[in-house]
């Protein structure tokens, strides 16, 4: 059963070396991330599932162990999902599983076994949900660090550029998380999420559908649209 839940988003500038003199920007983000991840060690999880979006379709799973790369941004920084080795050495985590591993490391998780889900953005609703029943069954209890943003349209400078619709369903993504609201999850709109640049969308359902049944409270711990990309970090527990 899911027993504790973080949401964190995921770009690799969360990483101060990737940054660089921009790290200033996002200590608050930051800071919020490393407390939501405090909410799942205190819930004494006997297992953390890291779920972030690829390029794939997905479900693509990532074992305790693999390791990921900031060279592809110009930084000599490596991490691994875990403290156990032993992963296939040519598998690697994707950006967003790789800003996880670095949330792990740099709070210095040792709760719990970790593995890696990746979840792709043509992933239906309904299919997200099974997948995070699926988790929620295999153990007694489960946490999950669930990454992704929220729109990229936020502002003219924006990887998507400025569109009106962004801040709306930023605003009821945020809603959402902060209210445990596990059917105006469900709710998001693929294509409109799509259309926004939203990776946040499949993981969020992911948890939704892990959370199907229990009494969770949610809290959010930040949320912001720096660089017009929608951040968010929020806490079920």
């Amino acid at each position: 059963m899911l027993v504790a839940a973080a949401v964190c988003p995921c770009p690799p500038l969360l990483v101060p070396d990737v940054a660089a003199g921009a790290a200033p920007e996002l200590d608050a983000a930051r800071a919020a991330c490393t407390d939501a991840l405090g909410v799942l060690a205190a819930a004494r999880p006997g297992r953390l599932v890291v779920v972030g979006p690829v390029e794939s379709a997905g479900p693509e799973t990532y074992p305790e162990g693999t390791r990921g790369s900031f060279r592809g941004f110009g930084v000599d920084l490596d991490v691994r999902l875990g403290r156990v080795a032993g992963a296939p050495a040519d598998q690697r985590l994707p950006h967003a599983l790789a800003v996880a591993a670095w949330l792990l490391e740099r709070t210095g998780w040792s709760d719990a076994p970790v593995e890696g889900l990746g979840v792709g953005d043509r992933l239906e609703p309904e299919r997200c949900g099974r997948i995070g029943r699926d988790l929620a069954a295999r153990a007694e209890r489960v946490a999950l660090l669930v990454m992704g943003d929220a729109s990229a349209c936020r502002t003219l400078k924006a990887p998507g550029y400025l569109d009106e619709r962004a801040a709306p369903f930023d605003a009821e993504a945020a809603r959402a998380l902060a209210a445990a609201d596990v059917a105006a999850l469900m709710a998001l709109d693929t294509g409109l999420a799509r259309e926004l640049k939203s990776s946040g969308r499949a993981p969020w359902q992911v948890l939704a559908g892990a959370a199907e049944g229990e009494d969770l409270d949610g809290s959010l711990l930040y949320e912001d649209a720096p660089y017009g990309v929608g951040y968010l970090v929020a806490t079920w527990s």
